[in-house]
């Protein structure tokens, strides 16, 4: 869901930065100025006609190999992850940047240069707040052996944890490093980690044309023996490092992201990967929130006769075991009715002679009384969805159920999201318990009709 934590921010003066671009090659310099609120990150390219500009946001993002790329038009970037990264550990919001070659400058390979030049610029709050998601729920790429998820937190802010394990015959170690992110932590623990790659890499590159301007002394190259004309800033600063990428891909978001992200292997690819789900969910979300709100079918008396029950249940004939609700305290109880006669279908087989409502059917009630209180809770869409039944526990089926009876089932709700649930049921006739159970849900897409 979408909350504000913060003011937005933006930088108090400009300032200025120069380097070389690690994959093609240019002396690049490059001028962070203040930007107006909500105007976000966004990349001018001073040197082409007409100063073409290209916003820093997953939709502008294009493949690029071992970088992140974005692109609109003429304008292109490349390399923007230590940039992004660096504005977005320091939570700088929004700031217009002023570039003359197509690729960020390295540097020494890390973040610090530009924390140390945005630090000596300053920050100023702005009267706008700063939209955050806070998951709710879980997200998971995968590519290969590579696992990239995004998990609901204890709390606000954003936790990153990277596990990195090239395997035993591999010169960089296993490795893993979790951090809550902060502009402290951000500066203290993250931002002089290094780009890393193997020797065998670099050289590949090189015979491409690229990175023929990179030095030992730029990024860390790992030999047989492990780092070659350099020294490591931390033990873990690969892992480091991948996390710091993680912070510059995760801010083409543009809003802060409140939970816990956990990967294995991954790398840009799969951070954008993640990034375009997160976009995908809020705008699904925002699209559902503009709907106008369906009207629910309750009665002047507090009740949901048969005919609301077909509006708001998906289930018919001879499927649709619930035929009135008599109760109903919405996202926290329901209590509805089942009248058990003798010209239900299932008592032809169960069983001639002696009919008895089959039990996996009284749970079925049940679970169909819990859909009623679902559907009627704060926060959950039910239009072209459905509740589906994830899991059943504690189920005790007390006394039969036969033609004649009336079944007055209670639901009671131990939690509801948007996406899920979890509900205790009981079943009686008259004062004699019949069943009890402990359901868990989740809502999915409705089925539609063929045409």
């Amino acid at each position: 869901m979408l909350v504000s934590k913060r003011p937005q921010r933006t930088l108090a003066r400009a300032a200025e930065v120069a380097g070389v671009g690690f994959f093609l090659g240019a002396d690049v310099r490059m001028r962070f100025l203040p930007a107006e609120a909500d105007s976000g990150i966004r990349f001018v390219r001073v040197d082409l006609p007409d100063r073409p500009a290209v916003a820093a946001r997953i939709d502008r993002v294009v493949p690029a190999q071992r970088r992140t790329a974005v692109q609109d038009g003429p304008a292109r970037v490349e390399m923007i992850e230590h940039v992004m990264a660096a504005l977005a550990g320091l939570r700088i919001d929004n700031c217009a940047i002023e570039i003359d070659a197509g690729e960020c400058p390295g540097l020494d390979g890390s973040s610090r240069g530009y924390v140390e030049t945005l630090d000596a610029a300053g920050a100023v709050e702005q009267d706008r707040d700063r939209p955050a998601l806070a998951l709710d729920r879980s997200f998971v790429v995968r590519e290969g052996d590579a696992v990239l998820a995004a998990h609901p937190g204890a709390g606000d802010g954003l936790t990153l944890s990277y596990h990195l394990d090239y395997g035993p015959s591999s010169p960089i170690a296993a490795q893993s490093f979790l951090v809550t992110t902060t502009p402290e932590t951000f500066r203290d623990r993250i931002a002089a980690s290094r780009t890393f790659l193997l020797e065998e890499e670099a050289r590949t590159l090189r015979s491409m044309g690229i990175g023929l301007r990179a030095t030992e002394a730029d990024v860390l190259l790992f030999g047989p023996d492990g780092v070659v004309g350099n020294s490591l800033r931390f033990a873990d600063e690969c892992a480091r490092h991948k996390v710091l990428d993680m912070v510059g891909d995760l801010a083409l978001l543009g809003m802060d992201l409140h939970g816990f992200v956990v990967a294995h292997r991954s790398g840009h690819h799969a951070n954008a990967a993640l990034v375009r789900k997160l976009v995908q969910a809020v705008e699904k979300r925002d699209d559902r929130d503009a709907r106008p709100a369906s009207r629910l079918p309750i009665r002047a008396d507090g009740a949901i006769d048969i005919h609301g029950l077909l509006d708001v249940l998906p289930h018919r004939h001879p499927m649709l075991l619930l035929d009135r609700v008599l109760e109903l305290e919405p996202g926290r109880r329901v209590v509805g009715i089942k009248n058990v006669t003798f010209n239900e279908p299932f008592f032809q087989g169960h069983w001639p002679g002696r009919p008895i409502m089959p039990g996996v059917l009284i749970l079925e009630a049940m679970a169909q009384a819990a859909g009623v209180l679902f559907a009627y809770s704060a926060g959950v869409d039910r239009v072209g969805k459905a509740a589906v039944i994830a899991s059943i526990d504690d189920v005790k089926l007390r006394r039969p159920v036969v033609p004649g009876d009336q079944l007055r089932i209670e639901v009671v709700a131990l939690k509801i999201k948007s996406a899920s649930a979890s509900v205790t049921a009981a079943a009686r006739v008259g004062d004699a318990p019949a069943a009890q159970a402990r359901f868990r849900f989740v809502l999915v897409d409705a089925a539609v009709p063929a045409a």
